[in-house]
């Protein structure tokens, strides 16, 4: 399910190219990045409360309704999802609003890594890396 509450988002649509930003175009993405973010965290909030709800409702009266909003709630968050593509970036988790943009350093693929409510972009790490491997944006070598 698209609302799962930590994993990251699963698109069914063929990939299209990756596209590759430096630093500067990255942070100047920032402030759409930032609105699509904002939003796809909002909703997926929603879509897990939604859920939560249809599983309270199962069997009742109320379990349609329930179902319905979860539905609308999820296709929203799709779309959100896809608005962000889009843009070049992606969504690594829904609950903090982490993104990632493929960079370069020193001749290869890197993601510039983001979260909602940072500011810029201030670190980045390995592809393989994650979250955990994040380096100082200063030792980035862009080249």
């Amino acid at each position: 399910m698209a609302a799962s509450r930590n994993s990251a988002p699963q698109r069914t649509a063929a990939r299209r190219p990756v596209r590759r930003f430096s630093l500067e175009q990255a942070n100047s993405a920032l402030p759409l990045v930032r609105r699509i973010v904002a939003d796809i965290v909002q909703v997926h909030a929603l879509a897990s409360k939604r859920r939560d709800a249809l599983e309270r409702t199962t069997g009742t009266k109320e379990a349609v309704t329930a179902q319905q909003e979860l539905e609308a709630a999820i296709e929203r968050l799709e779309d959100l999802v896809g608005e962000l593509d889009d843009v070049g970036a992606e969504l690594k988790d829904y609950q903090s609003g982490l993104v990632d943009f493929v960079g370069r350093h020193e001749g290869r693929d890197v993601y510039l890594c983001w979260k909602l409510g940072e500011a810029a972009i201030t670190h980045w790490h390995e592809l393989d890396a994650g979250v955990a491997g994040r380096k100082p944006i200063s030792l980035l070598r862009e080249k």
